[in-house]
């Protein structure tokens, strides 16, 4: 029993590591049980031998992790359009473990979004580095390489990161005032206040998995942007934002739209930057939508 009352303490901490390295929450989770299950699996010696649980918890998950990340990385090869990673719709007041792993700021849609340029282990060593402090040495026992190697993955990880600089999580108030403009000139069709709340290099994302309608490239640019949203709002009109419902998402403010007669259920944040939208993530994978 004491073994799962001091699991359970590391556990919102784990998930936020699973999620981090795959992306899926559903990887997250599994590979966190597995964890669980191999700690229960170990005799009384062998757990007296562990003398951080946290970290001797946080390793196990960052290789289960890795493995999921390789074939995963075989997977997308073949994945319909653009991938983004499966958004965490939660509450501010809520207890789920989610919620707790959405106040990271590395959890934030941009950050996830640049992660998934790195190879598994380059991932694996800048999360577990540069998240988490943890030592070389155990992050090369993890990717059963040596040490200089992990350190190699982890430097040009960095790099990766440094030069896709992705925005940093904006005030809370800003993004609320974004949030109301964006709805109010969607709802009134308005295509200069759609640009003007844009960056010039604003980006829209949409991962559909090809499971639905969705565009299979990135747009690229505000004038783009609001092109494609105003042809949307001419083809489908209201029913494009029916049921439109302001959530958390990956700890940004969004919003989800049910699904109905004009397309399937979508979960949208905005990555906003100095008080304008610098990207549109915009999830209608109902594979990544169930847990809604």
């Amino acid at each position: 029993m004491a073994d799962a009352v001091d699991f359970e303490q590391h556990r919102a901490h784990l998930i936020g590591v699973g999620y981090r390295l795959t992306g899926s929450l559903a990887d997250a989770e599994d590979a966190v049980q597995e964890a669980w299950l191999r700690l229960a699996a170990r005799d009384g010696a062998t757990r007296d031998g562990i003398r951080e649980l946290r970290a001797w918890l946080t390793t196990v998950v960052a290789r289960v992790c890795l493995d999921r990340l390789r074939s995963a990385a075989v997977r997308r090869e073949h994945y319909v359009g653009p991938w983004l990673p499966e958004p965490l719709v939660t509450a501010p007041e809520s207890d789920d473990p989610a919620a707790a792993v959405v106040r990271d700021e590395g959890i934030r849609m941009a950050a996830m979004v640049v992660l998934e340029r790195l190879s598994p282990p380059q991932r694996v060593a800048f999360v577990l580095h540069e998240a988490l402090a943890v030592p070389f040495a155990e992050i090369a026992a993890v990717l059963d390489c040596p040490e200089p190697t992990a350190r190699q993955h982890a430097a040009r990880a960095r790099r990766i990161v440094a030069e896709a600089d992705p925005p940093r999580r904006a005030p809370t108030a800003q993004q609320r005032a974004v949030l109301a403009a964006f709805a109010d000139a969607v709802a009134r069709a308005d295509g200069k206040a759609l640009v003007g709340l844009l960056h010039p290099d604003a980006v829209w994302v949409s991962d559909s998995g090809g499971r639905a309608k969705a565009a299979r490239r990135a747009i690229v640019g505000a004038d783009k942007v609001v092109r494609l949203l105003l042809g949307l709002l001419r083809t489908y009109g209201a029913e494009l934002t029916a049921g439109w419902t302001a959530v958390e998402v990956n700890g940004e403010l969004g919003f989800h739209i049910p699904a109905t007669a004009a397309g399937p259920a979508t979960v949208t944040v905005l990555s906003v930057s100095d008080g304008r939208i610098a990207a549109i993530y915009q999830v209608v994978n109902p594979d990544k939508l169930r847990r809604l």
